[in-house]
């Protein structure tokens, strides 16, 4: 599972594509639908944010309009779907899906990041995650490589490289990383 703190507009096609499927599995397990992966690092810093699911929800809004940006097509009917924190099923086919923050993410209505507290993101997770990401899009896709390469220049500084749930503070790589040698 990889729950990136880069901007989803600097993940390839299958990093984000696999970014929202592993996010959407990390929203049922902090709904407690499922037993596998219940113990996951990647899910420390949404646990300990004041409201997780609020929190899943506005990121998964991030992938999803970076998706829409590219003409591919998330489903937002999933961002919040399922049983709410009372164990209550929260779905309505009727109704717009809420986010977790009271902002309709299914038409995009409003700004989820305005209303969820930010997670704080060290600096040196974020320059392992990119260079996580260098390595594994030279491997596979040399074309986004260069996109890649112009995204980074355009955003400048690498605190303008986050997601936008998250805010970058100085740090060292998070203690819940696995860092791989690369």
């Amino acid at each position: 599972m990889r729950i990136w703190s880069l901007h989803p507009s600097l993940l390839d096609r299958r990093a984000l594509v696999a970014c929202w499927r592993e996010t959407l599995l990390a929203q049922k397990v902090l709904r407690g639908l499922t037993r596998g992966y219940t113990n996951h690092p990647q899910l420390i810093r949404f646990r300990a944010h004041p409201q997780p699911l609020g929190a899943v929800a506005t990121y998964l809004c991030g992938l999803a309009d970076e998706a829409d940006a590219r003409g591919y097509s998330f489903n937002r009917a999933l961002i919040g779907a399922g049983e709410d924190e009372a164990g209550k099923d929260s779905t309505n086919k009727n109704s717009a899906v809420k986010n977790g923050t009271g902002k309709n993410c299914a038409d995009k209505a409003g700004n989820p990041y305005t209303s969820v507290a930010h997670i704080p993101v060290p600096l040196g997770q974020l320059e392992y995650e990119l260079a996580f990401l260098q390595h594994k899009v030279a491997g596979r896709d040399p074309e986004w490589e260069h996109r890649l390469s112009e995204r980074l220049a355009a955003r400048g500084e690498l605190a303008a490289c986050a997601h936008p749930l998250f805010e970058v503070v100085p740090g060292a790589i998070e203690p819940w990383e696995k860092t791989k040698d690369f």
